[in-house]
C-alpha cells in the first residue's frame, strides 16, 4: 500500500518539529527504512500494534502501509500530536494516539490481545520498557512479539551469549522468555539528528514457557547480584543473598570462582530454583 502522506522532512518543517534530547529523539525519515522495519515485526494484518514513542509518525505510517490492523500510538511529546492526526485521518479508524508517558500508564484495555509491540524506542526509556515487558507476572504476556530499536551496543547486550563481554542481566532476561535476535542495523546518518552511536533493531518472539523452570522475582536478585560487579568470583557475589554460596554453587555445578560472565542462562535458573523462597 503506498503512503498518501507528505514527506517526513515537510511534516517536520511544517510542525516545527526539531528533535529534543531531553525525551531521546532521533527521527527516522527514510520512509523506505521505517517500511523495513515494520515487515521484521512480521504479518500485521491480524494484529493491534503498540507503539511507543511515533514522534511524526514515520514507523506509523509504515506500519498502517504494511497492513497493520490498527495501531496505538503513544507519545508524550504535545507538538507531534498535529502530525499524527493527520496520520490518523489518512488511515481512518486505524490509529490510535494516546498522549503520556508509556512508563506511568496501563495500555492494556487499548489493545486487542495477543498485540505485537513495534517502536523506535526512545534511548532514555528503551531498556525500563523492555524490562518491563519481559519481567510480567502472567506468561505468556498479552504481547506475542517486539520488534524494537535499540542501541547497537545495548542490542549486543540482548543477544549476547556466556563467554562474551556484553553477556549481562539483559542477555538472560531476553533470552529466558523470548527468542531474540537483531534483526537489522541503520547508521547514524539514517536519523535527524544523527546519533553518536549506531542502532539495530532486535525482534523478540515470546516463548509459550520459560525456556528454563525458575521464580522470576529470585532469578532477577540472583542475576543482578551476580552482574552487580562483574569481576568478583560468582561465591563473592552471591554473599550478601545467600549464607553458604560456595556449597549452594557447587549443589548445581557452577564452579564458586566462576564469573557471572562465563555462567549459562540454564546454569542460573538452577541456582534460583535451589533457593526455596523469594529473597527478601
Amino acid at each position: 500500500m503506498s503512503d498518501p502522506l507528505p514527506p517526513l522532512r515537510e511534516v517536520i518543517a511544517t510542525h516545527g518539529l526539531s528533535a529534543r534530547k531531553s525525551l531521546g529523539q532521533n527521527f527516522l525519515l527514510d520512509l523506505n527504512l521505517t517500511r523495513k522495519i515494520a515487515r521484521r515485526a512480521g504479518d500485521l494484518t491480524d494484529s493491534d500494534v503498540l507503539e511507543i514513542g511515533p514522534g511524526p509518525g514515520g514507523l506509523t505510517r509504515a506500519l498502517l502501509a504494511e497492513g497493520a490492523r490498527r495501531v496505538v500510538a503513544v507519545e508524550r511529546d504535545p507538538r507531534c500530536l498535529p502530525a499524527l492526526a493527520q496520520v490518523a485521518t489518512a488511515y481512518p479508524g486505524r490509529l490510535t494516539v494516546i498522549e503520556g508517558d508509556a512508563l506511568q500508564m496501563d495500555l492494556t484495555p487499548h489493545l486487542r490481545t495477543p498485540y505485537k509491540v513495534v517502536a523506535n524506542l526512545p534511548y532514555n526509556v528503551g531498556t525500563e520498557l523492555l524490562i518491563r515487558w519481559l519481567t510480567v507476572d502472567a506468561w505468556p504476556p498479552d504481547w506475542s512479539s517486539l520488534t524494537l530499536m535499540f542501541q547497537r551496543e545495548v542490542a549486543e547486550r540482548i543477544v549476547a551469549q556466556p563467554g562474551n563481554k556484553a553477556y549481562g542481566r539483559l542477555s538472560i532476561l531476553a533470552g529466558w522468555r523470548a527468542d531474540p535476535r537483531i534483526v537489522l542495523d541503520l547508521p547514524p546518518q539514517a536519523f535527524t539528528p544523527p546519533p553518536k552511536v549506531s542502532s539495530a533493531v532486535v525482534h523478540f518472539t515470546q516463548l509459550a514457557a520459560p525456556r528454563f523452570k525458575a521464580d522470576r522475582r529470585v532469578l532477577e536478585r540472583v542475576v543482578a547480584a551476580a552482574f552487580q560487579q562483574r569481576r568478583k568470583m560468582m561465591r563473592a557475589a552471591l554473599k550478601p543473598l545467600v549464607a553458604e554460596p560456595v556449597a549452594l554453587l557447587k549443589s548445581v555445578g557452577i564452579d564458586p570462582t566462576a564469573r557471572a560472565e562465563t555462567v549459562s542462562l540454564e546454569a542460573f535458573c538452577a541456582l534460583a530454583r535451589q533457593i526455596e523462597a523469594p529473597i527478601e
